[in-house]
């Protein structure tokens, strides 16, 4: 056997035999004696996710038997990583993010880590060399990164290339899109929605109105196919569809459109709740009673779904306990590289939803 330091024979254990030679190991050492990188090394020190468990194991056995301690104010990459798990978003939905901010300091909660959270304008100029100076300059242990941004491929292989252990959020798991190498939460939104339009065919609307996402959300497309599929099973369609961005003005705006129409639907889905509750203000100043007249459904259950009256028909999906899930998963050394964590939503029926109007 060829000792993996100095390159001569020797017929011993090669660490019982390092230990002969050095007194103090050094990280290179335990690289070395370990026959991996000294990358490999650093990401065991700090728990990451994404070294398999039999080479974590090795070294931390290494590590033990020739005593080497690293320095507690390096722990973790090369540019001396912090105890801080970074938090990226572009969203104009003010309740998703704070569910999401609250979820991650439960998981977080009693680990040592911290959150710092950074918005960001994901189609800016510039967005990968802001998102490279937040990780540096923060020194990063971990990144979680929600939607649109999480789609990103550009920002994935960035983090990639500064070694940063990331999870992201998505409604597209890897089966329908190019793998990437973190982990990822996966909210599967069609099958709530499918529950949704069965509903609400159920009640007996044919004219149904749909007040879709913002197109550069995959959600947006996850959960109209969803709601399509509720409607294909019965042999029905959207009657109408108008463009919105999630927010209340644009819910607002496009049920203004829909039920000006001598043919106004009778139903309204919209792709989250607050849109759909800016269809309620267009529903009362057009004089139209819910659900007498106009059937609303939504989609988040978002605090203001059970605030507004009659309270909101929504698809629950837990964003709470997907941050949570994130944050742990994110910093446990157990979890497995690569892995997915999937959320189903489902249908909560409240009193928005009633029988088409005779």
């Amino acid at each position: 056997m060829t000792d993996p330091i100095h390159g001569d024979r020797m017929n011993g254990d090669p660490v019982e035999d390092f230990l002969k030679r050095r007194k103090k190991a050094t990280i290179n050492d335990v690289a070395s004696l370990a026959q991996v990188s000294k990358k490999t090394v650093s990401r065991v020190i700090n728990k990451s996710p994404s070294v398999r468990g039999e080479t974590r194991d090795l070294v931390n056995d290494i590590i033990a038997r020739v005593g080497f301690r690293p320095d507690p104010q390096a722990r973790g990459l090369a540019f001396r990583r912090s105890f801080l798990i970074g938090l990226i978003y572009d969203n104009p939905n003010a309740q998703y993010i704070v569910n999401m901010q609250m979820g991650a300091l439960d998981g977080l909660r009693g680990s040592g880590n911290e959150l710092v959270v950074h918005p960001c304008d994901w189609k800016a100029e510039g967005f990968l060399d802001e998102i490279r100076d937040f990780v540096e300059l923060q020194r990063l242990a971990g990144v979680i990164i929600l939607p649109p941004v999480a789609e990103d491929q550009g920002l994935l292989d960035l983090l990639d290339e500064l070694d940063v252990p990331f999870i992201r959020v998505t409604a597209r798991n890897n089966d329908v899109q190019p793998p990437i190498a973190g982990l990822q939460i996966v909210s599967r939104d069609r099958v709530g929605c499918e529950q949704a339009g069965e509903h609400i065919v159920g009640l007996g609307h044919r004219r149904i109105g749909f007040i879709a996402g913002n197109e550069l959300y995959p959600s947006a497309h996850e959960r109209r196919a969803g709601f399509e599929k509720g409607l294909a099973n019965h042999g029905l369609t959207f009657a109408t569809v108008e463009s919105g961005n999630y927010s209340f003005d644009s819910g607002y705006e496009a049920a203004q459109k829909m039920l000006t129409r001598p043919d106004r639907p009778t139903a309204i889905i919209g792709c989250n709740d607050d849109m759909a509750a800016g269809a309620y203000k267009a529903a009362y100043e057009l004089g139209l009673r819910i659900p007498d007249d106009l059937t609303i459904l939504g989609f988040d259950d978002a605090p203001i779904a059970t605030r507004i009256n009659p309270t909101l028909t929504t698809v629950r999906l837990p964003t709470r306990d997907m941050a949570r899930m994130a944050s742990e998963k994110l910093t446990s050394a157990e979890t497995k590289p690569g892995a997915s964590f999937i959320f189903d939503s489902a249908l909560i029926i409240r009193g928005s939803s009633g029988p088409v109007p005779k």
